[in-house]
C-alpha cells in the first residue's frame, strides 16, 4: 500500500515561497500547504491549500502543527521576517518535526559600488545626514514610520500598499516588482534620487535598483538582516528545497522512536 503523502507546512511570502509552492503543486508524496501572514491585501498565491494571517505566536503555530498532521515545517518568509522565523524554529522543536529554511543569500557589493551599512531602519534615517535630500525608499510599509525622525528629506515611498504614517513630505509609489534596470534607472533619473535607502534582502530579482544606482552616482544605505535562528536544514533556492523535501517524502523511517527524524 502507497504511503501517505508528508504534510508540509510553507510560511510564505517572498518569490522563493511562491516558486516552491507552485513547484510542489501535484507533487506526488507531498501534500502542502501554503501560509501567508496577511499583510498584503492582495498577494499572490499558488494553486495549493492556502491560509492566510497569523497563528498567534509560538503557541499558536504548535497547536496548528499538531492539529493539522505538520510532518515538515519550511521557513520560507522574508529574511527581515526574524520574528516569524524565531516562533517557527521554536515551534518546530515543540513538535518534534524537521524545519527546512529557504534562506536567500544576501548581496555584496561589487566594483564601483559603496554602500553604507546600518544596523536597522532608525540608523538608516540617521545615516541621511542634517541636510534635505531627496531619497528612495525601497524597504516596505512598515518601516517607513521611523523616517519621520528625519522629516527634512524628501521622500518617494516605493511599496505595494500605503504606509500608514510617512514623513511630512512623502510620495508613495505604488508599484510591485521586481522593476528592470531601465526602469530602475528611468526612476532614479526622472525623480533626481539623490540616496536610495534598501534592505538586504539578497537575491537577483530586485538587484537591479543596486545596479542602477552604482550606475547613476546614487549613494546607498543599506539595512544589514537581522539575526535569524540556526536552521538543521537550510537551503538557498526552491530546486533545492524541493530536492530535500522529495527526499524527506521517500524515506521509510521517517519516524523513529516516536520522533520525527
Amino acid at each position: 500500500m502507497a504511503a501517505e503523502p508528508t504534510r508540509v507546512l510553507i510560511l510564505g511570502g517572498t518569490g522563493e515561497a511562491l516558486a516552491l509552492a507552485r513547484a510542489l503543486e501535484g507533487e506526488p508524496g507531498l501534500d502542502a500547504i501554503y501560509s501567508v501572514a496577511g499583510a498584503t491585501r492582495a498577494p499572490r498565491l499558488p494553486a495549493l491549500a492556502t491560509r492566510r494571517g497569523g497563528f498567534g505566536g509560538t503557541a499558536g503555530l504548535t497547536g496548528y502543527l499538531y492539529r493539522h498532521g505538520i510532518e515538515c515545517l519550511v521557513d520560507a518568509t522574508h529574511p527581515f521576517a526574524a520574528r516569524i522565523s524565531a516562533n517557527a524554529a521554536e515551534a518546530a522543536r515543540a513538535a518534534g518535526i524537521p524545519l527546512l529554511a529557504v534562506q536567500r543569500p544576501g548581496w555584496t557589493p561589487g566594483p564601483g559600488e559603496r554602500w553604507q551599512r546600518v544596523a536597522d531602519t532608525a540608523a538608516a534615517a540617521r545615516a541621511l545626514g542634517r541636510e534635505p535630500r531627496r531619497v528612495l525608499l525601497t524597504i516596505g510599509r512598515q518601516e517607513v514610520p521611523a523616517f519621520c525622525a528625519a522629516p527634512q528629506h524628501t521622500y518617494i515611498i516605493r511599496c505595494v500598499e500605503p504606509p500608514e504614517r510617512a514623513p511630512p513630505c512623502a510620495e508613495p509609489l505604488l508599484q510591485r516588482g521586481p522593476l528592470r534596470y531601465a526602469e530602475e534607472r528611468a526612476l532614479l533619473h526622472e525623480r533626481a534620487v539623490e540616496v536610495l535607502v534598501t534592505k538586504d534582502a539578497g537575491g537577483t530579482a530586485t538587484r537591479s535598483k543596486l545596479d542602477a544606482a552604482r550606475d547613476c552616482g546614487v549613494a546607498v544605505v543599506m539595512v544589514e538582516r537581522p539575526r535569524l535562528p540556526a536552521a538543521a536544514h537550510t537551503v538557498a533556492t526552491p530546486a533545492e528545497a524541493l530536492g530535500w523535501l522529495r527526499a524527506l517524502s521517500n524515506r521509510d523511517d521517517r519516524w523513529a522512536d516516536g520522533v520525527y527524524r
